[in-house]
């Protein structure tokens, strides 16, 4: 059950919802939203809120539901983000690659502010739970009759554990769909990034995506033929 809601979390965000995909972008998304929910899940599970036992159905897989919700909205914005800034920064990613820089040099300023837009919503909730807002499984548990430190403890032991799920999906996604779109040698394919709906400068029209993969792939490589002619000019 809990594989199969990870399986849906990752098409939502990889395929019903994105705006620019990848190729392999559902895999990614699985494996960082299910790597990081599980590992957070049942380590919360088993030393934190003492389920006895652990894989206790009525307990483990609404508290999964909510730490798989909060991750996948993490991952979406991550992956998003660094999808975004490579397009709009392909200038600056090809000339530190042309100059000399490793794949994960040029990559780590958009990874790390990637990773930082998409942590917000989480950061927020939690530096807010308790003082200005209430979540809904504390007021639950008051409402229905629960002593109101042990609603606090176990509200606080769920935010905390979306937070650590919500970081780990956040940065294995943004770092895999960047390496996905700058290859080993290195490279960078902006001609991956699949976008819908590309709007057309002649006539605001969307045009298809084979005509747009095709307008980035010629720019690409000529920028960086251009930076390669600079820089061998300069040695």
């Amino acid at each position: 059950m809990v594989v199969i809601l990870g399986g849906l979390a990752a098409l939502e965000v990889s395929e019903w919802k994105a705006k620019r995909t990848v190729k392999g972008m559902f895999w990614i998304a699985f494996f960082s939203i299910c790597g990081s929910s599980l590992c957070v899940g049942l380590t919360g599970a088993i030393f934190a809120m003492n389920f006895d036992p652990p894989l206790t159905a009525s307990k483990f897989v609404p508290t999964m539901g909510m730490v798989y919700g909060n991750t996948m909205v993490g991952a979406a914005l991550g992956m998003e983000s660094v999808l975004s800034l490579v397009d709009t920064r392909r200038d600056t990613v090809e000339a530190m690659l042309c100059f000399g820089a490793s794949r994960w040099e040029a990559l780590r300023p958009i990874v790390v502010e990637a990773a930082r837009t998409a942590m917000i919503p989480s950061i927020t909730a939690v530096s807010i739970t308790g003082l200005i807002s209430i979540p809904g499984m504390m007021s639950g548990q008051i409402l229905g009759g629960a002593d109101v430190m042990d609603a606090t403890r176990y509200q606080q032991v769920i935010m905390f554990m979306i937070a650590a799920s919500v970081a780990l999906g956040v940065v294995s996604a943004s770092v895999a769909v960047a390496f996905a779109v700058v290859d080993s040698k290195p490279m960078l394919h902006t001609e991956k990034i699949n976008t819908k709906g590309t709007a057309n400068s002649n006539g605001g029209k969307s045009m298809n995506g084979s005509r747009a993969v095709g307008l980035r792939s010629e720019r690409s490589l000529v920028r960086m033929k251009s930076w390669k002619a600079v820089a061998s000019s300069g040695e």
